[in-house]
């Protein structure tokens, strides 16, 4: 059956590497830096017991929507709208530059774009941080191709920038604007992120994905998390990621199975990434 996307399209090129699973914490922290996100989350997912549940489902909606049929995508992505239908209220206390009484729904356009411009952004950082470099080409059509995604789940037909330039020009303006600014939720949200819970033998692994998700944040928000780096850890990360491609794969089936717990059931094919 027809997919929405050709077998040597940038998206399913770039998805498929299982080394993108690691740039989920990046994408949870970057989308939770819009504070309308944040409360969202907080007030409608149990982050507590499973902080990385957003990144299952993202995972299992993104393979039927890049890899299956068009039948098979569409299904997946209106799923994601129904869940999305029910997270909606009100901030009941001042979240950056939003007043108390503030409506959220996960259903706004601008907070549709800001988590797809996030994640967008997210695979393309972490796939040259981890993988290898990409040439503008085929960053601009993996941009091109996510546009169709975004359309599925719900963004507006000509919201999203047009170009990859665009898009991050329009992420740093909403940072330089105060729009995006790590709160207090955020900061509840970074915490179970990072430090999951885990029995004792698997936190050295939850530590080393905590690291990458500290270096690839954008300094900014790293900064606005509290999160400690320095000029020492980047050199030490941008030499230890080179040989640690080849033990990517291995670590990521042990992330999957031991992050997502056993409500997941197996495993899905590591080859697409975070976080919606």
């Amino acid at each position: 059956m027809a997919s929405y996307f050709a077998p040597d399209s940038a998206v399913r090129r770039i998805c498929r590497e299982p080394a993108l699973v690691l740039g989920g914490g990046r994408a949870l922290l970057l989308q939770a830096a819009h504070p309308l996100v944040a409360a969202g989350v907080l007030a409608h997912s149990r982050y507590d017991e499973n902080p990385w549940a957003r990144l299952e489902r993202t995972m299992r909606a993104l393979d039927a929507i890049i890899y299956g049929s068009r039948e098979e995508a569409d299904r997946a992505a209106s799923a994601v709208r129904h869940v999305h239908e029910g997270v909606r209220g009100r901030i009941v206390e001042p979240m950056g530059p939003f007043p108390a009484g503030t409506a959220y729904s996960a259903l706004d356009p601008d907070l549709l774009i800001w988590v797809h411009t996030s994640l967008v952004d997210t695979i393309l950082v972490t796939y040259e941080a981890l993988v290898r470099p990409l040439d503008r080409e085929d960053a601009e059509a993996f941009h091109r191709d996510m546009r169709t995604v975004g359309g599925l789940f719900g963004i507006p037909d000509g919201a999203l920038p047009e170009t990859l330039r665009e898009l991050r020009a329009d992420q740093a303006g909403r940072m330089r604007s105060g729009a995006i600014v790590v709160t207090p939720a955020a900061r509840e949200l970074a915490a179970a992120i990072l430090r999951p819970p885990a029995p004792a033998r698997l936190r050295p692994l939850f530590r080393g994905v905590a690291a990458v998700t500290v270096a690839l944040l954008p300094s900014q928000l790293r900064a606005q998390y509290g999160l400690r780096w320095s000029r020492g850890r980047e050199r030490v990360f941008d030499v230890a990621s080179r040989p640690a491609r080849r033990a990517i794969p291995p670590t990521v089936r042990l992330l999957w199975r031991r992050v997502v717990g056993p409500s997941a059931g197996a495993a899905p094919r590591p080859r697409v990434s975070p976080a919606r």
